[in-house]
């Protein structure tokens, strides 16, 4: 074990279990407790959320005129976020199923991101949080192309992962949208070709309705100012698009973030799955309106342990959670965007050499 990843499971299997213990009261207090409060949250978010794109849309139509561009592309570029981080992310995670609501369930919605939503459950919802940060099994590390831990064969090619990890962000969407169709597992046999050219065609599918809409559609409808409009479109998308960089990356890359060998999850109890995702993610600190535009993924630890409750909630168990890790001496992993980024950055950089 690297000597900056020191074993932070509580003394005794019986205190872990103890912990985990803990942990399932505070998730059973949390579900016994949602209600009309928690449904006015999401509604409301969707309301802002849709009228901000519809005021966004409408200033673009106008976007000849530079406030108009400058208020529609801030409204748009909030929309967007807010669709993909606080609704389409948690939407997909299950989060809102237990409304009942066919048109705020996982099931049903499609979010205005380019991954295919079934696409995005497989890989983010079973793959990376069933195997978080454990070297090998959870491809969210380093997304196949960086090398985020000491544990990962060093290749000359990450020598560049700096210069990946910026030119990425801007395009995120797209990175991940190839990164879902798993192209890597057809030689190895774990995915046939058939199933992976399914998924291709899915996902050209989705990109054709996504640009049409945002770069041909809206345009056209803004007739002597389409082109302001589309260059408004493609702002708030690659603003969306770097703002969710960096939530995700700041969320398990600070050089405090541990990760894990096969071995560390044989015989895994429940427990031990808890202290995992505690020290395989990272908070981020901020207000009520910082953590809403996150998705409330700055509470990325709270996120981690119970990815299907109400992400409102990660507010109200944040605390109770970081005083439990104290309890039991559980490093967690926490701090301002700016002390992440940093870190994440350093992370980065440190690991393209050998």
């Amino acid at each position: 074990m690297p000597p900056n990843q020191p074993d932070s499971q509580p003394n005794a299997p019986s205190r872990t279990e103890e912990f985990g213990a803990e942990l399932d009261r505070i998730r059973d207090g949390i579900i016994a407790g949602r209600g009309p409060a928690d449904a006015r949250y999401i509604r409301t978010v969707i309301a802002v959320q849709r009228g901000l794109e519809t005021g966004g849309r409408a200033a673009l139509a106008v976007s000849l005129l530079p406030p108009a561009w400058c208020a529609g592309t801030a409204m748009l570029t909030v929309a967007k976020i807010l669709e993909n981080m606080e609704l389409g992310h948690n939407i997909l995670h299950g989060q809102w199923d237990w409304l009942g609501d066919p048109a705020i369930h996982s099931t049903t919605w499609e979010w205005d991101f380019l991954t295919p939503a079934d696409a995005w459950k497989h890989t983010h919802n079973h793959l990376h949080h069933t195997y978080t940060n454990v070297v090998g099994l959870d491809r969210d590390l380093g997304y196949t192309v960086m090398r985020m831990s000491p544990d990962q064969p060093w290749q000359p090619v990450h020598l560049l992962q700096p210069l990946f990890t910026a030119l990425l962000a801007p395009v995120f969407e797209w990175g991940i949208a190839l990164y879902d169709l798993e192209a890597e597992a057809v030689p190895s046999g774990r995915k046939s070709v058939r199933s992976f050219l399914g998924e291709v065609a899915a996902l050209t599918r989705k990109a054709v309705r996504q640009f049409a809409k945002d770069y041909v559609l809206f345009p056209l409808l803004a007739g002597p100012s389409a082109l302001p409009c589309l260059l408004g479109n493609l702002t708030a998308n690659s603003l969306r698009n770097i703002w969710a960089h960096t939530i995700i990356f700041c969320g398990h890359f600070p050089g405090d973030v541990r990760t894990f060998a096969e071995e560390d999850i044989e015989g895994e109890s429940r427990g031990q799955w808890y202290v995992r995702q505690i020290q395989g993610s990272a908070n981020l600190e901020g207000g009520f309106l910082f953590q809403v535009m996150t998705g409330n993924l700055g509470h990325q630890i709270e996120h981690h342990l119970f990815p299907d409750l109400p992400s409102n909630r990660y507010a109200e168990m944040a605390p109770r959670v970081r005083e439990l890790c104290e309890g039991y001496g559980i490093p967690y992993v926490s701090g301002p965007l700016w002390r992440q980024y940093t870190s994440m950055w350093g992370r980065v950089v440190r690991h393209a050499v050998p």
